[in-house]
């Protein structure tokens, strides 16, 4: 048998990633939810659809700084003389401003004919009035006002419910609460929305190996670059996320640190030591059978690339969810996308829990292993014509530089051995500002 057909026969016996994917996610349900008043509801989660209980414009209002008329009153309004700006000359109307009302101004009043009241932005316009003329038409007259220009009826004036009448669903259940959706909220009359909690995430790194950030790596250390990556991760997902350090591969420190971490944890995430070399400590020790029982994360080989080997479960009473991810940092990241990211959206009630997808005319010929879907990273780029354009970057999906620099990861599915450039391959797009 040759080489090839060796990696193909190996590939087969993995569990295919949607497969493993549908398995985990069917197992979480999102956490209970709260009602938090609206300033503290910026970044979660809404948990039920909100309606909008009152109308916005409460009522109607200027829109702009000028007067408040009768449009019959002005119809016959043009462009005059050394006015400034386009238009044929024409005559004059004026009207007589019989008051001034300010955003302030609640009293209810009543236009006359020939009559107008000087008005600022979001005053309440009198009864009758349908118009609002700009200062700019106007000489801005105070007792009286000339004015040189006829706007168009409903000109300036904003109604009662024009942009959002009571009873509108404002957001769904499951979108994230915004600054411009606190606004809309708190304008039409919500104090409070009833949300799903942000996840904590609790971060763990393993392994004998590891020493902190802040020195170079020597031969028997690498520092940690992992569990500062992935606690940023999951923050950048909306979880209150914690790095908890170093644990050594150590199995009652494990599980007491695991245990520890539970009473404050929706979800944890370790990496390193889950494959299965004699230093991979994790996986021996959280898959241990115990009293004919299995142990409390199962360790699956899937189809992925990088890093095959993942595990899930649950521990302690709470049997709080846990995550276990490749040591080899562009392995841990991918891992977390695919795996962790939806498991902490699913749990903050988020939807959709995957990130959005585009497909992409490739600009490079590339090889993928056959067998396993791979998540590369590259660089997508919209085109003038519509559409989208992706480059991989150099050094594959293990190169942390590449993974910097990426705004999309390329996804080539297990049938995929050569992808032509020219050919249209999936990219799921990174949420990242540049």
């Amino acid at each position: 048998m040759t080489a090839t057909a060796d990696a193909e026969a190996a590939a087969n016996e993995l569990t295919p990633l949607a497969d493993y994917l549908g398995s985990v996610l069917r197992r979480l349900r999102a956490l209970p939810p709260l009602d938090l008043d609206l300033t503290q509801a910026y970044g979660n989660v809404l948990a039920e659809d909100v309606v909008a209980p009152h109308s916005f414009p409460a009522f109607d209002q200027a829109a702009v700084d000028g007067y408040a008329a009768r449009w019959e009153d002005l119809s016959g309004a043009g462009r005059v003389a050394g006015y400034r700006g386009s238009g044929p000359a024409g005559r004059t109307v004026r009207l007589n401003v019989v008051g001034d009302l300010g955003a302030a101004s609640w009293r209810p009043v009543r236009l006359t004919p020939g009559s107008c009241f000087s008005v600022a932005a979001g005053a309440p316009l009198p009864i009758a009035a349908d118009v609002v003329v700009p200062v700019e038409w106007t000489d801005q007259g105070m007792a009286a006002v000339e004015i040189f220009r006829t706007p168009k009826r409903g000109y300036g004036v904003r109604r009662a419910g024009e942009e959002l009448p009571a009873g509108t669903v404002l957001a769904r259940a499951g979108t994230y609460v915004t600054p411009a959706l606190v606004a809309v909220f708190a304008a039409t009359g919500i104090g409070h929305v009833v949300v799903r909690p942000s996840p904590r995430v609790v971060v763990v790194a393993t392994g004998d190996e590891l020493v902190e950030v802040g020195r170079g790596s020597q031969p028997g250390q690498v520092v940690d670059a992992n569990s500062h990556a992935l606690t940023a991760a999951a923050a950048e997902v909306g979880a209150l996320a914690y790095r908890v350090g170093i644990c050594d591969d150590d199995p009652e420190g494990l599980r007491g640190l695991l245990e520890d971490q539970t009473l404050r944890a929706d979800l944890i995430i370790t990496t390193g030591g889950t494959g299965t070399g004699p230093g991979d400590m994790v996986r021996r020790i959280l898959s241990r059978r115990e009293g004919g029982r299995a142990g409390p994360v199962a360790f699956t080989e899937v189809a992925l690339y990088p890093g095959t080997a993942l595990g899930f479960g649950t521990v302690g009473a709470e049997e709080v969810p846990v995550v276990c991810l490749p040591g080899e940092p562009g392995a841990a990241l991918i891992g977390f996308e695919v795996l962790a990211r939806p498991a902490i959206n699913l749990l903050a009630g988020a939807e959709p829990v995957f990130r959005p997808s585009v497909r992409a005319h490739l600009l490079e010929t590339i090889t993928s292993p056959g067998g396993l879907r791979e998540f590369r990273p590259a660089h997508v780029a919209e085109r003038r014509g519509g559409g989208y354009t992706v480059q991989p970057l150099p050094g594959g999906p293990f190169t942390l530089s590449g993974l910097a620099e990426a705004n999309g990861l390329m996804v080539l599915g297990e049938r995929v051995t050569t992808a032509a450039a020219g050919s249209t391959v999936d990219v799921l797009l990174l949420d990242r500002r540049r």
